[in-house]
């Protein structure tokens, strides 16, 4: 498939076809050609900012009660080199790619890192050649959609929700204290308490401690929850 039609399948109102070409020249590419043309990077740079403000606004409305933290987090996740990648791949972006004979023979066309870089110029050319009305959904065709893919105790911060109930209601803090850690190497299983003053508050497990401190915090959060409820 030629890469009009291509644009053509992903009902891209295309105006200025240069920029796609350019979207899609490796540096490689350019460096053997003999008529004069540009690569990518110059939409790759501008791609990485329609993609910084887009995700952002996306997962702002989507997650309203989410912490900054936990946001920031949640979109490097989802615009970092593999995930971009993967995306790339989605839309089977590799065979429009124009490489160098040496960057062909050598897998540029599959290498994460070209692929992620093209996925960023392909967003800069069409906000550029279509503005925002284009770009969304494309992103709704790759990025949006796999939202619910990145872990869900990495997007609700139970521990940070818990500190600053601790903090507004009695202004202490919540240590985490490690209770045991089981299984192989590859595949631990970690237990961990919340603990405030001596009393545990929660108690989590999970394949990182990280988790399980999440987990420990969540269930802390519940049983404060059924307290409250049975006292009301």
């Amino acid at each position: 498939m030629k890469l009009t039609d291509f644009l053509r399948e992903q009902n891209i109102p295309y105006q200025h076809f240069e920029l796609y070409q350019e979207a899609f020249t490796h540096p490689s590419y350019v460096n053997e050609a003999n008529k004069k043309v540009a690569d990518y990077e110059r939409l790759e740079f501008m791609g990485d900012a329609v993609l910084q403000l887009f995700v952002s606004e996306y997962i702002f409305k989507l997650f309203p009660n989410v912490p900054e933290g936990t946001l920031t987090t949640l979109r490097a996740k989802l615009v970092r080199e593999e995930s971009l990648a993967r995306f790339a791949r989605e839309l089977e972006l590799g065979q429009y790619i124009s490489l160098g004979v040496g960057e062909m023979r050598n897998g540029g066309r599959e290498r994460d890192s070209v692929l992620a870089n093209v996925f960023e110029a392909f967003m800069g050319a069409i906000y550029l050649d279509c503005g925002k009305d284009a770009v969304l959904p494309m992103l709704e065709k790759t990025i949006f959609k796999h939202i619910n893919d990145i872990d869900t105790e990495e997007i609700h911060d139970y521990k940070t929700t818990l500190q600053e109930l601790m903090q507004a209601d009695v202004r202490k803090t919540v240590t985490y204290e490690l209770l045991s850690s089981e299984g192989p190497s590859n595949a631990p299983v970690f237990e961990v308490a919340a603990v405030m003053d001596h009393m545990r508050l929660g108690v989590g497990r999970g394949s990182s401690k990280k988790r399980a401190e999440q987990k420990a915090a969540q269930d802390a959060l519940n049983k404060l929850a059924v307290k409250k409820h049975n006292k009301a």
